[in-house]
């Protein structure tokens, strides 16, 4: 299926969260490091410790890139300290990148030398944090998973009188503009693409897109197909670019490294800000409103990351593509490891996870879990996979109450 790797960006802990870097993000007369050697019993005339100019100008880069700009340098020192890395999940990765190469890199290539010329004159997503002056701004992504129909969760929002982000996947864009949740009555209203694939199309052939396009930001990856990012011009939809890191750690060959100097313009001097993925729109939407958006409070509905007990076996086996999937032993231990039933403590319901969604689960809790402490991201589903650590767990009804902003 080649949902499999439908935009995969690998997940690698120890990669930077790119993003440009402006002039002001660095201070050449801080004297390297302040730290004090009564609580650290660092000895600052130590000369193993002295480093050069040159070096710390890459570590302040390095810091702001790993989204802990305006964060002390001991939050940023104790993240990477505390990465954690299993044979199981780097195992993972490289058969996962194996296949996107093989299967998608042409076709990423081919949509990227096309949508170049309007990369070059179009918008930079990075501008659009200068919208939240809030401290305490809140944004709700909205995905397409069960939850929304199963607890009305459209309905909610759309009687509530919340006045923050919403940043809708492009996958649940019609239904929720259907659902009478609009940029009229929530004017801060994005919709996220990072897909690669031409079929993406459909989610914008809608009357409602037309309708409510004009007052819609969208942010696309360099990589959307031009079908896609024609569909949205036409609906008058505001064009912003972004890459979508998948082997910026493999050095200046890299399609990350070699793009990211082709994009460079008169419009974008500094180039264009780059996110994880987590190899589906719903982690890259939850990436945008933290680190593009600057919301603090990032609220998820629709994002089970798992599928429900009482969904056929057809659907969850072919992730969710009916395909009449292979003789499976359902009683054998191997099939129960592809396919675990997983309990949610929070919410105290269960989920089936298939191979693909173990994956996108297992990235997600981990992007999550080391984002930096600002950063408040609050699972309303009322279910799914995603819980543990650096994730609250609430009703959606209480989320609209709490987080009003």
């Amino acid at each position: 299926s080649r949902h499999f790797l439908r935009n995969f960006s690998p997940l690698k802990t120890g990669s930077p969260i790119l993003n440009f870097i402006s002039s002001k993000d660095i201070d050449f007369t801080i004297t390297f490091f302040k730290i004090h050697t009564a609580t650290h019993n660092i000895d600052m005339m130590d000369e193993n410790f002295s480093i050069s100019e040159d070096t710390f100008h890459r570590l302040s880069l390095e810091k702001s890139k790993s989204g802990y700009e305006n964060q002390s340098w001991d939050e940023w020192f104790n993240s990477i300290f505390s990465e954690k890395h299993s044979s199981k999940q780097r195992m993972m990765e490289d058969v996962i990148r194996k296949f996107f190469y093989k299967n998608d890199f042409d076709q990423w290539v081919q949509n990227f030398a096309l949508n170049l010329n309007d990369i070059w004159n179009g918008s930079n997503p990075s501008t659009l944090s200068n919208a939240n002056h809030n401290e305490n701004a809140s944004a709700i992504v909205i995905g397409r998973g069960p939850s929304l129909h199963k607890h009305n969760h459209l309905e909610l929002l759309k009687k509530s009188n919340f006045s923050g982000s919403i940043i809708c996947t492009d996958g649940a864009l019609k239904h929720v503009l259907e659902s009478g949740i609009t940029p009229e009555q929530f004017p801060n209203f994005y919709v996220v693409t990072i897909e690669s694939y031409e079929d993406v199309v459909d989610h914008y052939n809608s009357d409602y897109v037309d309708k409510y396009g004009p007052k819609i930001t969208g942010i696309f990856t360099i990589i959307t197909n031009p079908k896609v990012i024609s569909r949205a011009k036409e609906s008058k939809i505001k064009i912003n670019w972004l890459h979508p890191l998948a082997d910026y750690h493999e050095g200046k060959k890299s399609f990350n490294q070699l793009t990211a100097q082709m994009v460079k313009s008169k419009v974008h001097e500094k180039g264009l800000p780059a996110i994880q993925t987590g190899g589906n729109v719903g982690t890259s939407s939850w990436f945008i409103g933290w680190r593009i958006l600057n919301c603090k409070n990032i609220g998820l509905i629709g994002l089970n990351q798992g599928w429900e007990e009482d969904d056929s076996w057809e659907k969850i086996i072919s992730h969710g593509n009916y395909f009449k999937p292979s003789k499976l032993d359902r009683s054998s231990e191997k099939f129960k490891k592809l396919f675990p039933k997983v309990y949610n403590p929070d919410f105290t319901t269960y989920c089936i996870l298939d191979p693909i969604v173990q994956y996108y689960s297992s990235a997600f809790r981990e992007f999550i879990s080391r984002s930096p402490s600002w950063v408040n991201t609050i699972n309303a589903t009322e279910g799914g996979s995603l819980f543990g650590e650096r994730i609250t767990s609430m009703k959606f009804s209480e989320f609209l109450e709490k987080y009003k902003s």
